[in-house]
């Protein structure tokens, strides 16, 4: 695959994470991914064999690797790392998008959660690893930071899953307060799990 086809698959990838966390799952049709991709409708066939089950697949698949590869960058952004400043820079990636762009989009993974797990179940599949992608990355920081790994995982649970449902709020309610509130009240609490020495 030369280095142009494999941009244009990726554009395809790209183009329908964005239409499915704006528009859903169900309303993101090929000819809209290709559309919005600059791609020739004829290469969807191309590069996704397996038609649009296999498309949104691998949009939920980004979109895990593309969060879980965030966790890094809020980090270095960070002057000092702690669980409540990493969490407020998950949820601070929300609220500048909403209060600069609008409600139109949310998480591409929930998304397809949403319309497709329950019938699809490779979709089910891909948007389980997805989470699992992006909780990784924040249960090894929580980690690094200081928080008990026994603990870890299930506060990067909490981390991602109160994320994902103040998102769903504030497109919601056209606000984002939800996003706000959930960074203030779970702060202290994630901060507490880290082991001081001593």
């Amino acid at each position: 695959m030369t280095v142009s086809e494999r941009g244009a698959r990726e554009r395809m990838v790209f183009s329908a994470a964005q239409l499915i966390r704006r528009e859903g799952v169900a309303a993101t049709g090929m000819r809209e991914v290709a559309a919005h991709a600059g791609a020739p409708r004829g290469s969807l066939q191309h590069y996704f064999p397996g038609g649009k089950e296999q498309l949104v697949n691998e949009a939920v698949e980004w979109a895990g690797r593309y969060a879980g590869r965030r966790v890094a960058r809020f980090l270095a952004a960070l002057p000092e790392p702690t669980p409540s400043g990493l969490f407020a820079a998950m949820v601070r990636q929300w609220t500048d998008e909403y209060e600069s762009a609008g409600f139109a989009g949310g998480c591409p993974v929930a998304a397809a959660t949403v319309d497709w797990a329950e019938s699809t179940v490779s979709t089910r599949a891909a948007a389980a690893q997805a989470f699992a992608t992006w909780t990784g990355p924040v249960a090894r920081a929580l980690t690094d930071m200081g928080v008990p790994e026994e603990r870890a995982g299930a506060l990067a649970t909490l981390m991602v899953s109160a994320l994902e449902g103040a998102i769903l709020l504030a497109r919601a309610e056209r606000d984002v307060r939800p996003l706000t509130t959930v960074a203030t009240e779970l702060g202290p609490l994630l901060d507490a799990a880290v082991r001081r020495e001593g």
